[in-house]
């Protein structure tokens, strides 16, 4: 049975497990070993303010977190405690879209409708919270999962690691739809 529920402090190092398994095995076609190895931890890791906020949500099977995933009120579009130039001030719901982050799915969950289901409770939450739209920055491996959600392509560009590691990512938009959203919420896995 599937169980989503906020995130707490004693989760994080589960969650950075589940990250480290998740960006080492599903991302090994998107992304190089120098590139997996550079992003985590800094790009692929934890950002404990959305722990904190109740923002960052967790998916359970049998008490196993399987997957997790995150909707945020503040300003970072991406990244762990450690981004460079990390900004938790907060959005203004009238002007600003609410920013989905840090989506991790465990290789043996995948493809299974998990993220989906994460990604659903997140926007439900950032449209509850009085948000008209959700921006992200995906990576190559998640563009599909968001683009089947309603999101569409805003920038691709790419995020500088040390080394002078290369990230490509793409930048993503979607404007929240009353009837839409009731839709969504009411489908079937």
């Amino acid at each position: 049975m599937l169980s989503i529920r906020a995130a707490v402090e004693s989760d994080i190092p589960a969650m950075e497990s589940l990250i480290a398994q998740s960006v080492a095995t599903l991302q090994q076609h998107d992304y190089t070993e120098a590139q997996r190895a550079a992003a985590l931890g800094v790009i692929f890791g934890v950002d404990k303010a959305l722990v904190r906020d109740g923002t960052y949500l967790l998916a359970e099977v049998d008490g196993v977190i399987v997957a997790c995933g995150a909707w945020s009120r503040r300003m970072n579009k991406f990244g762990s405690d450690n981004v460079p130039g990390k900004n938790d001030a907060l959005l203004d719901p009238a002007t600003h879209p609410a920013r989905i982050r840090s989506f991790f799915v465990h290789p043996a969950w995948a493809r299974k409708g998990i993220g989906s289901r994460i990604l659903e409770a997140c926007e439900h939450a950032a449209r509850s919270a009085g948000f008209t739209s959700l921006e992200l920055v995906a990576t190559v491996t998640g563009e599909y999962l968001y683009a089947v959600r309603g999101y569409t392509v805003t920038a691709r560009y790419e995020l500088d690691l040390a080394g002078g590691v290369k990230l490509p990512v793409i930048g993503m938009i979607r404007h929240l739809n009353p009837a839409t959203e009731v839709r969504l919420l009411t489908s079937p896995l």
